[in-house]
């Protein structure tokens, strides 16, 4: 099969190259899944996961991704809940090959049906950016109807789902990010935006709970507009800063089947709109990940036509 390669984590997306692999075995409890689409992220060069396995053995050249939508085309040994022929979309393992592949091999339960009326580009663009909005908005940060939310980078990926399904939950939400990036925030349900370069955080006022993507020095000055009782979320690693009166949690996104519903039955309904900027071929995808044009959105790759 053609799949995308790493082998140097200090050359990140420029040392990805497009070489055929063995087509993988699905182990017990795994599916194969013929990939349709693949998302990427390619911060994921900078995880450890990335070049080891859980056993932390070296496991280069690996095939990196994490995100897919595909049909299911063979089942590992004692596999229950999905069947051949199946489509499917989900979040892979972090330790082993992933999907910029035309086949992965994957844990049955990190997948969920993928309705016939969400096309495959849409489902590979949800399972990272979805499932982190949904955690970081519902089993970390508590959030409640009333609430005020403050969204880092509310134009991107992920922000733009946490500031949709914030919105929906009846939160009020102030979206950051770049002066570009305003109307497309206000766009995805943002009630206001700052400019991270020239407005103040401090004109904020008090807050319920800051969505921090970033981490650094905004993570610190945001963690000061926490309200008493009020929560900082972050995926920017450990919280170099904690609210005063509140909670400061950092998590790792999980997969989970019964999210990946909500999500996409949030999608079908028209409640909830994925963020996808460039799409690619398998053949492209290394160029569109070298892009020297400042991304937009989800890059998603179209293994299959």
């Amino acid at each position: 099969m053609k799949a995308i390669v790493v082998t140097d984590q200090a050359a990140g997306t420029a040392g990805m190259t497009l070489v055929e692999r063995p087509e993988p075995e699905p182990a017990g409890n795994d599916v194969l899944v013929e990939v349709h689409a693949s998302g990427f992220t390619p911060g994921e060069l900078t995880w450890p996961s990335n070049w080891a396995d859980r056993l932390g053995r070296d496991r280069t050249p690996s095939i990196p991704g994490h995100e897919l939508a595909g049909v299911v085309s063979a089942l590992g040994y004692g596999t229950r809940g999905l069947s051949v022929g199946q489509r499917v979309f989900g979040l892979t393992d972090w330790t082993r090959d992933g999907t910029l592949a035309e086949y992965a091999a994957v844990e049955a339960r990190n997948l969920a049906p993928l309705p016939g009326d969400v096309d495959f580009t849409v489902g590979a663009s949800l399972p990272i950016s979805g499932l982190t909005a949904w955690q970081g908005l519902f089993d970390h940060g508590r959030l409640q109807a009333g609430q005020s939310i403050l969204v880092h980078g509310a134009a991107g990926g992920v922000g733009s789902m946490v500031t949709q399904l914030a919105r929906e939950a009846g939160a009020y939400v102030i979206g950051t990010g770049r002066a570009a990036d305003r109307q497309i925030a206000l766009d995805f349900g943002a009630q206001e935006f700052l400019d991270l370069a020239n407005d103040a955080l401090d004109d904020v006022g008090g807050v319920d709970l800051v969505f921090d993507i970033i981490g650094g020095d905004i993570q610190k000055r945001s963690a000061e507009l926490v309200r008493a009782g009020g929560t900082l979320v972050t995926i920017a690693g450990p919280p170099e800063a904690r609210p005063a009166d509140g909670l400061a949690i950092d998590f790792v996104v999980e997969s989970d089947r019964a999210q990946l519903g909500e999500i996409v039955r949030r999608v079908r309904d028209g409640r909830l709109r994925t963020n996808i900027g460039n799409i690619a071929t398998l053949d492209d995808a290394v160029a569109a990940f070298n892009s020297t044009e400042r991304a937009k959105g989800k890059t998603i790759i179209h293994v299959r036509p």
